[in-house]
């Protein structure tokens, strides 16, 4: 038995004693480096970036459309939000078309906090589109039962917020949703629809929690690019003028 112990006790002092040494890093502490105007700049670093420099403010600055109107967020129907609400519509009922989606889309919704900024009269360069885009969102379509599109109608008459829509009409009179047309058309509980939208609002942004109750269809298409070809494609752009949303008797204004 005391034989046994003591193999045991030589077994355990040698596995010990191979273990490799519990190395400490020798600490040292840094002095903090103030990122300020004071640093002096790298030259050999701003000659590397030099020319790529000037190519991107090249293609920043490159004017890609016309406007002879200040384009605005302002308003229930505001026209650049019209603008970009029917860019989504046109982008994503082209997608669906060439994708199994034969009918293509039936309207589409986008958010006004999206659109960051305004584009002044004037010509309208590339930088711009990035100023009024600058999320990497992207183009999603929602198939939604009818009887669920009533939750977008009642969204509308809860916020009235100037939400901008492509083909979708909505007026409300105090608390009463007065009309509610989705291609031109009264809503159709029976009837499937495909709505345009952003990934942000089919993931319920902006309290849109009635895109959840819809199958999410992405097409891969980024706002910012559909936005970019868009404007490109129309050399002197065409302002919306047709009416969408109308909340009359509006209590409280909520345009961003």
């Amino acid at each position: 038995m005391k034989n046994k112990y003591l193999i045991s006790g030589l077994a355990l002092f040698a596995i010990l004693s191979c273990k490799t040494p519990l190395n400490i890093a020798k600490v040292q502490t840094e002095k903090n480096i103030s990122i300020s105007q004071d640093l002096p700049e790298d030259q050999n670093f701003n000659t590397v970036i030099a020319p790529y420099k000037q190519e991107l403010e090249g293609k920043m600055n490159t004017k890609i459309s016309h406007t002879s109107v200040d384009l605005t967020k302002s308003g229930d129907d505001s026209n650049l939000g019209n603008l970009l609400a029917d860019y989504t519509f046109e982008g994503a009922d082209d997608w669906a078309k060439k994708n199994g989606i034969p009918g293509g889309v039936d309207g589409a919704v986008i958010n006004i906090g999206g659109i960051r900024t305004t584009i002044a009269a004037g010509d309208i360069l590339t930088r711009q589109i990035y100023e009024v885009m600058p999320f990497e969102n992207e183009v999603m379509i929602m198939k939604m039962k009818g009887s669920d599109m009533q939750g977008l109608f009642d969204y509308y008459l809860k916020t009235q917020k100037n939400n901008p829509v492509s083909h979708i009409v909505i007026e409300t009179d105090h608390d009463k949703i007065t009309t509610k047309l989705i291609n031109g058309k009264p809503l159709d509980p029976t009837k499937t629809y495909y709505i345009a939208t952003s990934d942000y609002l089919a993931f319920g942004g902006d309290n849109m929690d009635y895109f959840k109750k819809g199958e999410m269809i992405a097409t891969g298409i980024k706002l910012r690019d559909l936005f970019l070809e868009k404007f490109i494609a129309n050399p002197e752009v065409k302002v919306p003028t047709d009416r969408r949303l109308n909340f009359k008797n509006k209590k409280n204004k909520t345009d961003e």
